[in-house]
């Protein structure tokens, strides 16, 4: 057996080492070689050798393995940089002006009687990153496409603000009303990038982290995918998302990255700015952090951009020809270069450069001012162009770029680089003084010292206000600026729901498969079918959407370059460069991400698209219910389908699949409109006035989400005098009473509807009772319009008292009310208040598991008996029965026996 370091391993980095040598005698050469330069040079010589022999055997199209890492300096060789086309004169003093406002706004904003806080340190630390963007790369939409879309770091704020001011596109109003949105209206300023706060300006929601950077990666995509699809024009759109080196620790930032490079997205840059500190302290203080991330990103197939120093290290790094400092730079920890940031040039000579004579020699004729100023790369407007440049010019790859600054940067030594720096928001009279001087502004003493500091304004007129238009003009207008210019769509007509308000006759369906049939349709629609844009993470085939394969076919930029093992199949599984279906893979937070680029094009690109994203109803609001408020925020519309919904209907998965709450997180939305519907022409009638409310005239910045079930079930035809009205507003009667002394209402959704009819025949025939049935598509939106005639009435006592619609849809509805549903109490309770009469709810509290649905049903005491037992309970409570029926209609159903129950439906995935 050969020895461990004969055996070689049958890939290294993607690809085969176990191929044979056919020339061992020039191979023994190559190795003699390296083996001289390691015995006469030194280790560090050998390998600077390497690493020149990989760059150029990449130059000459030889593969070989990636290197996960490189060393501690940039990327970008000095003689490598293109012609710096900007004035860097006038782009510093543009620089410090913007600087300068953006800590006065948030020190303003601490002033007595205000105190709402904001971030200073941030966006010092990443000015430059983005005047370099914006004076010649970012794209504005002045030619009636999208533009680029840019990811700003929400904590950055201040900064766009601040220059905003600069360009007259926010007055010096505004900057006082920063995070003042309501007192302040209509001149207040969101505190991070907000869309629904500030609809004209602001495109993506950021400041939730994480989401920035697994958005962009989608946005990307998305472009793409409308570019394929001939929908949009996106081919000189670029995403660029600029994110922080700590929140990279969130998982929703890295996840993704595959995806990414799996499809090329060489229209998307990440900008790091990595100023090693997260909220309060170091990102990695015993490790690097730039390291660890260009492996990751490298490992995912990025081209990797790594910004370290500006230009007063290059003399430096030219005459290393030990690899001395290399080797110190790519030692020194994290934790240790935040101190350097903090400390005089002495420090940093004794410290840094004093442990070798080789490195004291570099720096014996430098200051120690001089050496206090060796700066990091991210503060190089040059060395920053030049990264951009090469990420724009790169190709097949997406392209990170981690540009290394330092937290707090410029506003002094009480800021830079501290770990407190993130929470301090206001700069004293000696703070803003060294900051003037350190920006060379021309501001008295005496204004910063006498109350609020002031603004500064070059005028108007200025060279360097004028030099801002003119880049923005040359880049097509203004960034960041939303702009919806999308016409309301044409909407179908009724023939599109026609199959749907027909009932599935004998046979028995699925609420899914029954929106699955109007999607269909609607797809089929020579105007608006186009746009619909489904997406799932994994599930097509159980929900029933495997029908879609053969003509929408799944997209994917590469086709189908293999033959399906299904390929025989009437329902194959079909991928295409121009298909219609998003097939996220197992990641309900990729599904997400892509369902809020698509139900944001109508403004970013000015394409409506109508996203239909479906999954399993325990994976959406609980799993990536902070996705689904950055939709809200982001004014995001489209079809959330929550489906295999409710705590009994998937008994089979158990627990962690038992859904009976998200229709209660999805009441804390209030960009949702939730819907929990029963039969197909209660879907109909709601698909229909979702997609009038989103698409058509006067159009809404909202979302609709339905909880659709896999228990198959018959579904009835629409009735002749269908109440629309309650269907859409939530409670309409599905089916009144038809004999019994005594009068009760039972409300239910969803897939409890049937179970209520159920009840209703065995109050009839067993206990004298005649009970009303009620749908209530959506307890949400009875709660929703009752608050909100609260709220009316309360401010307006003077005017007749409005009354909620669940008040008047029930007010001559006699007898106790009993409400079920397959989620617990909590969502049908929230009615409660406005329910005239008495009123008990029955639900699935408690945790789900795994067993029948009848057991699940008589466990939670949400079946048709458990019905009965509870109108027949607020009957007696009303002394309309006697209380000893409660007892005998126990023991007849057997109540308290789960095992008594009958299993129920079985089967029914879609």
């Amino acid at each position: 057996m050969a020895s461990g370091s004969d055996r070689n391993p049958i890939i290294i980095g993607g690809l085969p080492s176990q191929v044979p040598d056919f020339d061992p005698e020039e191979t023994q050469e190559w190795l003699d070689s390296l083996d001289a330069a390691v015995d006469e040079r030194g280790r560090e010589r050998a390998r600077y050798l390497m690493l020149r022999l990989i760059e150029r055997a990449r130059e000459k199209r030889v593969a070989v393995p990636e290197m996960r890492s490189t060393d501690y300096v940039n990327t970008i060789a000095t003689k490598d940089e293109p012609f710096f086309p900007g004035n860097e004169e006038i782009e510093r003093k543009i620089l410090n002006a913007t600087r300068w406002n953006a800590a006065v706004m948030v020190s303003r904003a601490q002033r007595p009687g205000i105190g709402v806080g904001g971030h200073i340190a941030t966006f010092a630390s990443s000015a430059s990153l983005y005047d370099v963007g914006f004076n010649h790369f970012f794209r504005g939409k002045d030619d009636g496409k999208g533009g680029d879309q840019i990811f700003f770091q929400g904590h950055a704020s201040p900064g766009v603000y601040a220059r905003a001011y600069l360009l007259d596109r926010l007055s010096e109003t505004q900057l006082d009303a920063f995070r003042q949105e309501k007192s302040k209206f209509p001149n207040g300023l969101s505190s991070y990038p907000h869309p629904r706060l500030m609809p004209d300006f602001w495109e993506f929601p950021t400041v939730s982290m994480g989401l920035g950077p697994l958005g962009a990666i989608y946005q990307a995509r998305m472009n793409r995918y409308m570019e394929a699809r001939g929908i949009a024009d996106t081919s000189d759109s670029h995403v660029w998302a600029y994110l922080g080196d700590g929140e990279m620790d969130e998982p929703e930032s890295l996840g993704q990255l595959s995806l990414a490079a799996r499809e090329g997205l060489d229209n998307l840059t990440f900008v790091v700015n990595c100023n090693l500190q997260r909220l309060d302290g170091p990102v990695r203080g015993n490790g690097k952090i730039m390291q660890e991330l260009e492996s990751q990103f490298r490992g995912a197939g990025w081209n990797v951009i790594k910004l370290v120093w500006d230009r007063s290290w290059d003399p430096l790094l030219a005459q290393d020809r030990d690899g001395i400092l290399v080797n110190k730079l790519n030692t020194t920890p994290d934790g240790q270069f935040q101190t350097y940031a903090t400390e005089t040039g002495s420090y940093i000579r004794e410290h840094f450069f004093g442990d070798d004579h080789r490195l004291r020699a570099m720096v014996e004729n430098m200051t120690d001012q001089q050496i206090q100023h060796l700066g990091r790369g991210g503060h190089d407007h040059k060395k920053i162009y030049a990264a951009y440049a090469a990420a724009k010019a790169h190709k097949g790859q997406p392209t990170v770029i981690l540009a290394q600054t330092v937290k707090g940067w410029t506003l002094g030594p009480n800021f830079e680089g501290r770990n407190a720096t993130h929470q301090m928001k206001k700069l004293t009279a000696e703070d803003l003084k060294r900051f003037r001087d350190r920006l060379h502004l021309p501001i008295s003493d005496k204004e910063l010292e006498d109350g609020n500091p002031p603004y500064y304004h070059p005028g108007r007129d200025s060279e360097e206000i004028q030099y801002m238009h003119d880049r923005r003009k040359a880049n097509g207008g203004y960034v960041p600026t939303r702009i919806v210019r999308a016409k309301p769509l044409p909407l179908p007509d009724d023939k599109a729901y026609a199959g749907a308000k027909k009932g599935s006759g004998q046979q028995k369906i699925a609420t899914t498969m029954a929106f699955v049939r109007v999607l269909k349709d609607l797809m089929r629609d020579k105007e608006i079918g186009k746009r619909f844009v489904p997406i799932a993470p994994d599930e097509y085939r159980t929900f029933g959407m495997d029908a879609f394969f053969p003509s929408a076919k799944i997209y994917n930029p590469l086709g189908q370059i293999y033959e399906s093992v299904d390929r025989e199949l009437l329902l194959a599984y079909k991928e295409s460069p121009t298909g219609q279906m998003l097939h996220d893979g197992i990641s309900e937070a990729g599904c997400t991400a892509s369902l809020i680029a698509a139900g944001s094009a109508y403004a970013t690109h000015g394409e409506p698209l109508i996203p239909i994203y479906v999954f399993y109803s325990m994976f959406g609001f609980q799993r990536t219910g902070d996705q689904f408020w950055q939709m809200a925020d982001q004014l995001a519309r489209g079809f959330v389908l929550g489906a295999t919904a409710g705590r009994t209907t998937l008994t089979g998965e158990g627990l962690q699949h038992a859904d009976g709450h998200s229709q209660l997180l999805a009441s804390t939305n209030p960009a949702c409109v939730a819907y929990d519907p029963a039969y197909g022409y209660e879907i109909a009638h709601i698909v229909k006035d979702g997609l009038r409310r989103m698409y058509g005239e006067n159009s809404e910045d909202i979302f609709y989400y339905l909880t659709v079930y896999n228990e198959p079930i018959q579904h009835p035809a629409e009735p002749a005098d269908v109440d629309v009205e309650g269907i859409l507003k939530g409670l309409y009667r599905v089916k009144p009473g038809d004999k019994g002394e005594h009068a009760a209402q039972i409300l239910a959704s969803g897939v409890a509807v049937p179970w209520a009819i159920e009840a209703q025949q065995i109050l009839a025939d067993e206990w004298n009772v005649k009970a009303d049935v009620w749908s209530a598509t959506s307890w949400n939106e009875l709660r929703r319009d009752a608050v909100e005639i609260e709220e009316h009435n309360l401010l307006h006592p003077e005017e007749e008292q409005r009354v909620p619609f669940v008040t008047r849809k029930l007010a001559d509805a006699q007898g106790p009310k009993v409400a079920v549903s397959d989620w617990m109490r909590a969502v049908p309770d929230q009615i409660a208040r406005w329910v005239p009469g008495t009123y008990q709810s029955l639900g699935a509290d408690g945790f789900g598991f795994a067993d029948t649905r009848g057991a699940a049903r008589r466990f939670f005491h949400i079946d048709a008996q458990s019905i009965v037992l509870g109108v027949l309970t607020e009957l007696a409570k009303e002394g309309k029965v006697d209380r000893s029926l409660l007892k005998q209609a126990i023991d007849r159903y057997q109540l308290l026996d789960v095992a008594a129950a009958e299993a129920g439906e079985a089967g029914g995935d879609a």
